[in-house]
């Protein structure tokens, strides 16, 4: 009975530290206009973070056969979007997701700092707020490199 009750709580204390916050509030949905966000990740124990960028949705494409009027078949392109793993995400550098499979998800809080309404805008916010952070320039940050390639058209008068 008590192997029970423990074998609970531990699910209980993974399950907290696989959340995600935005301004101090539990995120376990997104917006309806959320196109995806850009987040910060701290390993508790050490303080050294992550700056990144994560999509709501993913395309999908998938192809279906048609029988055209005169007889003849064509694969037809059907385009959708599924929900992307950002519930379960921990960024993509490998320093990081190697001190999350030693240390344990329990080690590192996952903030949202900006939900962003366009791909574009995701990138520019993300590269924005690793330069202002100086992100290459610090032991502080696991990030190793910053990659960005966003049209101004994108950007002006609509963040």
């Amino acid at each position: 009975m008590i192997i029970m009750k423990f074998y609970y709580l531990s699910i209980d204390v993974i399950t907290m530290h696989m959340t995600w916050y935005y301004s101090g509030q539990e995120i376990t949905e997104l917006p309806d206009d959320c196109v995806g966000f850009v987040y910060l990740i701290t390993c508790v124990a050490t303080g050294k973070m992550y700056v990144g960028k994560k999509l709501a949705k993913f395309a999908k494409t998938t192809y279906k056969v048609v029988k055209l009027k005169n007889g003849t078949k064509k694969r037809k392109k059907i385009r959708s979007k599924i929900n992307s793993d950002w519930q379960q995400y921990y960024g993509s550098s490998p320093n990081l997701t190697e001190d999350v499979n030693q240390q344990g998800t329990h080690n590192f809080k996952r903030e949202i700092l900006y939900y962003c309404k366009s791909r574009s805008e995701c990138s520019y916010v993300e590269a924005r707020e690793q330069f202002s952070r100086r992100v290459l320039e610090s032991d502080d940050y696991y990030n190793g490199h910053i990659q960005c390639r966003i049209h101004g058209s994108h950007i002006k008068n609509k963040i």
